[in-house]
């Protein structure tokens, strides 16, 4: 006779949830009037899927802005990755993706950065 032993879950029991939060500083690109922090807001909150579906966050998933800051506060698991990712697609449909790029931030490790390429120094490299 086979005895079935099963396996304990290594997650807490009861449930408790993991909350995240994670910021997108849009800072430059804002102050120059390239992107609007306002439609941005909107592309992730069109974007971000959740349970394998787009639009519906929920309350699993709450997105603020700052001035110059987009806030993604999350109580399911995201990649920060995925946001790194979504960054990239709004900047490449708005045509700013050759100009600026995605950093992630020295300080906090939940913090991405956009950035302009540093094109005075390419042209330096190329003339010598």
């Amino acid at each position: 006779m086979v005895q079935i032993l099963k396996k304990k879950s290594k997650g807490p029991a009861g449930g408790k949830r993991k909350s995240q939060t994670f910021t997108i500083d849009c800072t430059k690109p804002v102050e120059d009037k390239i992107m609007e922090i306002g439609k941005f807001e909107k592309f992730l909150i069109e974007k971000i899927k959740v349970d394998g579906k787009t639009g519906h966050l929920g309350d699993v998933i709450d997105i603020k802005k700052d001035k110059t800051k987009l806030h993604v506060h999350t109580e399911i698991p995201v990649s920060k990755r995925y946001l790194k990712y979504l960054t990239k697609k709004y900047l490449k449909k708005h045509n700013v993706r050759d100009w600026l790029r995605v950093i992630a931030s020295n300080k906090d490790r939940n913090v991405y950065e956009l950035k302009y390429f540093n094109i005075a120094d390419n042209d330096a490299d190329e003339e010598e």
